[in-house]
C-alpha cells in the first residue's frame, strides 16, 4: 500500500467498519497491497471484509463489482455471496483524516483451499477446472447488463496504470516506447459480444481456492470490460513467473504448453473459444508485464523492495525492452 494511504488507515477506522457490519474485533488480516482485506468473525464463522481508498476505486467502481458477482452467483458460479451492513448497505464509507473515503465490502469466504504453484495439486486437472471456470465466466457476462442505478463498470482503457510515463522511471525511455506500442496494438483488437465482456482480470492461483471439485474464485477488484483473451493469458503469466526461473526458458515453454492445453480442453466444455486468442495471448501476456512494472512502481518504494523484487522488477523491464512476452507458446 502506498505511505500516504497507510498514514490514514487507523485502528479507529477499522472498529468502526467491524461495528458496521456486525462483526467482532477479533480480525486476521490478509492482505494490504491494493485494498486492506481481513478475515472477520460473527459467532466465530468466518467471513473476508474488504476495505478500498478512494485513490484506488471510486464508490460507484466498488457496486459494480459487487452487481457483477451478483449476476455471475446467479448464473450459477461459485463466486463469493455479498452481505450487507447492519443498515442495509453493501457498501459502508468512512471518511479518513484529510476527507478522502474508504469504502467497506462483507463476503462469504471462499470454500476450498489455496493451491501452492510447486504442490502435486498444481497440475493439469487443476488446470482443466480452472479453463472450465473462467469458460463459465465468460459464458455468463454475455448477458451481464447493470442493475438498476448500477454505473457501468470501467474498461481496460481506463485503468490509470496504462499511462505508464507516471511511474516508469524518466530514464527508460525505450520501455516507455514498447509499452505505448503494445497498448496500441490491443486498443486496435476488434469487439464482439463473444470476445469482449466484463472479465475478472486476475484469475491466478491466489485469487481462487480449490475444494478437489470446484475452483471458487475471488477478489474481483480488477474486473473491466476487456478481451477475453486477456483472463487466459493471466493464468498462464502467474503459473510461469512464480514457478519457473527467467533463466530455464525452456522449461517455461514445455509448462506453458501443458498447462493451456489443459486450460483450453476446460475452456472448451463451458464457452466457445474467441476468435484470434491464440495471436493475442501474446499481448497480453506483455501487457501484464507493462501493468505490473507501472503497478509495482506506485506501490513499492525503492528502499522498500527487496532484493527478490528487484530482480523480478530487472527481469520484466528486460521483457518489455525487447518486446518479449514471459512464454513463447507457438
Amino acid at each position: 500500500m502506498e505511505k500516504a494511504v497507510s498514514s490514514l488507515m487507523t485502528q479507529e477506522i477499522l472498529h468502526n467498519f467491524l461495528e458496521r457490519f456486525g462483526l467482532e474485533r477479533e480480525v486476521k488480516k490478509l492482505g494490504d497491497f491494493e485494498n486492506y482485506v481481513y478475515e472477520t468473525y460473527i459467532n466465530g464463522h468466518p467471513y473476508i471484509m474488504r476495505l478500498t481508498h478512494s485513490s484506488h476505486r471510486s464508490k460507484d467502481e466498488v457496486l459494480s463489482e459487487l452487481d457483477w458477482m451478483r449476476h455471475l452467483n446467479s448464473k450459477g458460479l461459485s463466486v463469493p455471496e455479498v452481505f450487507p451492513s447492519t443498515r442495509g448497505y453493501l457498501v459502508e464509507e468512512i471518511l479518513a483524516a484529510d476527507n478522502s473515503g474508504f469504502y467497506g465490502c462483507l463476503y462469504a469466504k471462499a470454500r476450498g483451499k489455496a493451491v501452492s504453484v510447486r504442490s502435486d495439486e498444481y497440475n493439469g486437472e487443476l488446470f482443466k477446472k480452472w479453463g472450465e471456470t473462467t469458460g463459465r465466466m465468460h459464458h455468463a457476462t454475455k448477458s451481464y447488463k447493470p442493475s438498476s442505478g448500477i454505473k457501468a463498470r470501467s474498461s481496460w482503457d481506463e485503468d490509470e496504470l496504462l499511462s505508464v510515463e507516471k511511474y516508469y522511471p524518466s530514464d527508460e525511455g525505450v520501455l516507455i516506447e514498447n509499452a505505448n506500442e503494445v497498448i496500441a496494438a490491443i486498443s486496435a483488437l476488434p469487439k464482439n459480444v463473444d470476445n469482449y465482456g466484463i472479465i475478472h482480470g486476475d484469475i491466478h492461483s491466489g485469487n481462487f481456492f480449490y475444494d478437489g471439485e470446484l475452483i471458487h474464485v475471488f477478489d474481483f477488484d480488477d474486473a473491466s470490460y476487456h478481451w477475453f483473451a486477456s483472463d487466459i493469458a493471466i493464468p498462464l503469466y502467474y503459473s510461469i513467473i512464480y514457478r519457473i526461473p527467467a533463466s530455464e526458458e525452456e522449461e517455461r515453454s514445455r509448462f506453458g504448453k501443458l498447462f493451456l492445453e489443459a486450460f483450453i480442453e476446460g475452456y472448451q466444455k463451458e464457452n466457445q473459444l474467441p476468435e484470434g486468442w491464440n495471436e493475442q495471448v501474446p499481448l497480453f501476456l506483455m501487457l501484464r508485464d507493462i501493468l505490473l512494472y507501472a503497478v509495482l512502481h506506485k506501490k513499492i518504494a525503492p528502499e522498500d523492495r527487496d532484493e527478490k523484487l528487484q530482480v523480478m522488477m530487472e527481469e520484466i523491464a528486460d521483457r518489455i525492452r525487447n518486446k518479449k512476452p514471459i512464454v513463447n507458446i507457438d
